[in-house]
């Protein structure tokens, strides 16, 4: 696959995978033909595709149109009804490492919530 033309550096999967397992209590196992990373004992909040180097996250549809809007050539929805959910897309060839970090916390802050607290 080309690398897209951008002005940040390429997010290889292993540091996608870094950044994901960084935060407390965060595992990672394979998903179908994705890895999948969640906080134990609860849902899912990001997967990775190794193939095309892109990732999934779950956000709020707030967050997701936020981030779609800051980047819509690398983030968007999922085309289908995971996406209207808050499913969210992220081109690692395309993305910032900060938005990146960003948009997993969210996700991750989302999965934790109010009542793990």
């Amino acid at each position: 696959m080309d690398k897209v033309s951008n002005p940040f550096d390429m997010i290889y999967p292993e540091d996608f995978s870094a950044m994901a397992l960084s935060f407390p209590g965060t595992e990672q196992a394979p998903h179908f033909e994705r890895m999948a990373f969640r906080v134990v004992k609860k849902r899912i909040f990001a997967t990775l595709d190794f193939k095309s180097n892109t990732a999934n996250l779950m956000l709020n549809l707030a967050e997701q149109a936020s981030f779609s809007e800051f980047v819509p050539e690398g983030i968007f929805p999922l085309p289908n009804k995971w996406g209207q959910k808050g499913w969210t897309t992220f081109d690692l060839r395309v993305v910032s490492k900060e938005v990146l970090q960003e948009a997993l916390l969210s996700a991750y802050s989302d999965i934790i919530g109010p009542k793990s607290k």
